[in-house]
């Protein structure tokens, strides 16, 4: 029988295990990205991801590095903070100068409900929160849809959870998705958490 002692000992050995078979997945999914055609830096970003260390805790530096691998083809500026003022729909996210101290305060917030998420309900609002508050920070210029979706499945990698898309190309998934972040810009959450509940999946 184990011991309570026994019991915590084993917890980061099973939670690592679980982040193993949740970056197999995910490297079955770069595989797949990369044999029907999609932008080849967005696979090396999501690789990226895979690579990292599952005890390692996020930080600025490891979203900057996310952003810079995914658009560094595209933008001279990849891997570089917001420098200027823009508009998401009906969303104004906080100006240029506020988003260093905004995305350390963030990764802060992240990791500490990573370490601290004791259940499904919780992973669920840790999910949520990390989308929509990266989203509203608006880190960047420009990719911050994908990057954010890529910071979400290794958030989802260090809960166990298998990599999730909150749309799909095909169908009324994107105006869904839309929709839900419109409820969430109105500080109802729910549409939001139902779309990740029903896209979660464990190993």
């Amino acid at each position: 029988m184990k011991t309570e002692k026994d019991q915590k000992k084993s917890e980061p050995a099973e939670k690592n295990q679980d982040y193993v078979r949740a970056s197999y997945a995910l490297k079955r999914k770069i595989v797949d990205l990369v044999s029907n055609g999609r932008i080849s830096k967005n696979a090396a970003a999501e690789l990226y991801v895979f690579e990292l260390d599952s005890e390692t805790p996020i930080s600025t530096q490891s979203i900057l590095k996310i952003h810079q691998i995914a658009f560094t083809e595209l933008y001279e500026w990849a891997g570089n903070w917001r420098s200027t003022i823009v508009t998401v729909g009906q969303l104004i996210p906080p100006e240029p100068i506020q988003v260093l101290q905004l995305m350390y305060q963030f990764v802060d917030n992240i990791n500490f409900k990573i370490d601290n998420a004791k259940n499904s309900e919780d992973h669920l609002d840790t999910l949520a929160f990390a989308h929509y508050e990266f989203i509203r920070i608006h880190p960047f210029n420009n990719g911050n849809g994908r990057t954010g979706r890529i910071l979400m499945n290794l958030i989802a990698l260090k809960l166990g959870y298998k990599p999730l898309d909150l749309y799909h190309r095909e169908g009324d998934s994107r105006k869904i998705y839309i929709e839900a972040m419109k409820s969430a810009d109105n500080g109802d959450f729910n549409p939001l958490l139902d779309l990740i509940r029903k896209e979660l999946a464990a190993f």
